[in-house]
């Protein structure tokens, strides 16, 4: 098996697919004869031509609106939004038709269509090129809001993606574009979405986490672990629909929790698992659900990030303090 960074394998996941499917083009800003920002396109409009593989003005409403129209159509956009703060122009298409369609059809239309794009933290970048804002996309009814951490689940949770029958919101962790390789299958397989993945199991503690952030939290578990330790490690990777039923499963068993995010505090997706973990495993806590997370502010231009991001002495600290309760 190759050795790809995420970036390749989200590559190898559109070849493939467009491979597969005639249906399949590929769009956006700077997608085809550039290969994209950060070149996730690379060589597919040479491969599979102009009519396939194809630059947009910049108008990410209009791209987001004529993949709706190819979708009930019969044919399958994968779009590409240049940066996540660059999505915004096109979420009226997005709440409007996109995450609607089979709903106001009764049934009649889907769309099977993919709205991908680089977000987050930690490459030193300007204004609205650094939000994580998954927990706007989440809110939505409709909609399906994926986030892979490991090129091995890029590739598996794309292809996944392309072929679901409704809408996917792909959203990837640019800071680990290349960060990293792992062994990549070139052979044909998918990812469930919806399905979280337990990384390392454990009995003191739960720390769930997704995209660039389990980096962080992997570390901070290997810390927790030289310190004597049990962390229980979950890769949420859908963050809608979640998998409540492995996380209510692992915090069963430790009776801790701490959930790690990019994206601001107030009202984002680490709230949700807590009201929901409170519901369904209450009686099993032995302490509060505790979150690490970016601040309720706009992300700090290149010389603040660093202060804003989670980071892994953060994350031990609220384990710790999370363990430590009433003992």
């Amino acid at each position: 098996m190759p050795e790809l960074n995420l970036l390749k394998a989200v590559n190898l996941a559109l070849r493939q697919e467009m491979r597969r499917d005639e249906r399949v083009v590929v769009y956006g800003e700077d997608v085809g004869y550039e290969g994209g920002v950060f070149r996730a396109t690379e060589g597919l409009q040479q491969e599979f031509g102009e009519h396939r593989s194809m630059d947009t003005p910049l108008a990410e409403s209009a791209i987001v609106g004529t993949a709706v129209g190819m979708a009930i159509n019969g044919m399958i956009p994968v779009v590409e939004m240049q940066f996540g703060g660059f999505v915004y122009p096109a979420f009226n298409q997005i709440i409007s038709h996109v995450a609607r369609m089979r709903n106001r059809s009764r049934g009649r239309y889907t769309l099977p269509m993919v709205i991908r794009f680089p977000y987050g933290g930690g490459i030193r970048a300007l204004e609205h090129h650094s939000e994580s804002m998954e927990a706007l996309f989440a809110h939505i009814p409709g909609i399906k809001v994926v986030i892979p951490s490991t090129p091995y689940d890029a590739k598996g949770l794309l292809s996944s993606a392309i072929r679901s029958p409704d809408p996917v919101i792909f959203m990837e962790p640019k800071r680990i574009y290349r960060a990293f390789k792992q062994e990549v299958p070139e052979d044909d397989y998918q990812i469930p979405i919806g399905k979280a993945k337990v990384e390392q199991e454990g009995t003191d503690i739960t720390l769930i986490a997704w995209g660039a952030m389990m980096q962080e939290t992997r570390k901070a578990a290997a810390v927790l672990s030289e310190k004597g330790l049990s962390p229980e490690v979950i890769d949420l990777r859908t963050i809608s629909p979640y998998d409540s039923e492995t996380l209510v499963k692992s915090v069963k068993k430790t009776g801790r929790v701490v959930i790690v995010h990019e994206e601001p505090r107030s009202f984002g997706t680490g709230s949700e698992l807590v009201t929901m973990l409170t519901e369904k495993a209450f009686l099993y806590l032995e302490a509060p659900p505790a979150r690490v997370t970016g601040f309720s502010t706009i992300i700090p231009l290149p010389r603040g990030e660093q202060h804003y991001l989670p980071s892994t002495e953060r994350i031990v600290m609220k384990a710790l303090e999370t363990i430590q309760f009433l003992t």
